[in-house]
C-alpha cells in the first residue's frame, strides 16, 4: 500500500462517513485536474504530482469541526490547508504540502488573510506551481457537503468566490482562461 493510502486509512477509518466523502471528492478533483492536463499539455503539469497531489489536498479536514461532514476536531475548517500541508511533511510526503495548502478559495495572498482577518499565518498561501494551481481550481467543482457527485457550474464558483473578495474571482477568471 502506498504512503498515501496509509495516511488516510490511519487518519480516515473505513467506518466513518467522511471517508467516502474525503475519497470521492478527492477522485472527482484528482479526474477533473487530469482531464484539464491532458486538454493543455502545453502546460506540461506532472500528472502523476496531480493524482497524487488531488487525493491528498483535503486530507486535514478531519482534524476541523465541520460535524456536517463527519469531521469533529478543534480546527476551524478553513485550516484545514496548513493542517494537511504538516501531515504530509510529518509523514515524508512534504512534496504535496502546497496542494493541501494553497488551494483554499483561488488561493490566499497575506493581504488578503489579514484584511479578513482569517484564523491562518500572516503569509502568502498562493499556488507555487501549476500543478497547485490545476488542484485549486478543479476543487471549485466539486463540494464536500450538498451534492457530492455533481460539478458545481461556472456562475455559482463565481459567485461564491466573489463574496470572498475581487482578488478571489481574478485568480479564477485567470484560471477559467487557462484550463477551460
Amino acid at each position: 500500500m502506498s504512503s498515501i493510502g496509509k495516511l488516510i486509512d490511519l487518519h480516515y477509518p473505513a467506518h466513518r462517513k467522511v471517508r467516502n466523502i474525503l475519497l470521492t471528492h478527492s477522485r472527482l478533483v484528482a479526474d477533473k485536474a487530469l482531464f484539464i492536463a491532458q486538454k493543455h499539455p502545453e502546460l506540461k503539469a506532472d500528472a502523476l504530482l496531480l493524482e497524487q497531489g488531488a487525493l491528498v489536498h483535503d486530507i486535514g479536514i478531519v482534524f476541523t469541526q465541520a460535524p456536517d461532514i463527519d469531521c469533529h476536531g478543534p480546527a476551524p475548517y478553513l485550516q484545514h490547508g496548513i493542517i494537511g500541508g504538516e501531515l504530509l511533511r510529518q509523514n515524508q510526503l512534504a512534496h504535496l504540502a502546497g496542494m493541501a495548502e494553497n488551494h483554499t478559495g483561488a488561493g490566499l495572498s497575506q493581504k488578503e488573510i489579514i484584511a479578513q482577518g482569517l484564523p491562518l499565518p500572516h503569509k502568502d498561501l498562493l499556488p507555487t506551481n501549476i500543478e497547485e494551481s490545476i488542484i485549486a481550481f478543479a476543487d471549485k467543482f466539486y463540494s464536500k457537503s450538498k451534492d457530492l457527485l455533481h460539478e458545481k457550474p461556472l456562475h455559482k464558483i463565481r459567485s461564491g468566490l466573489e463574496r470572498h473578495g475581487h482578488e478571489q474571482l481574478k485568480r479564477f477568471d485567470a484560471w477559467c482562461q487557462m484550463f477551460l
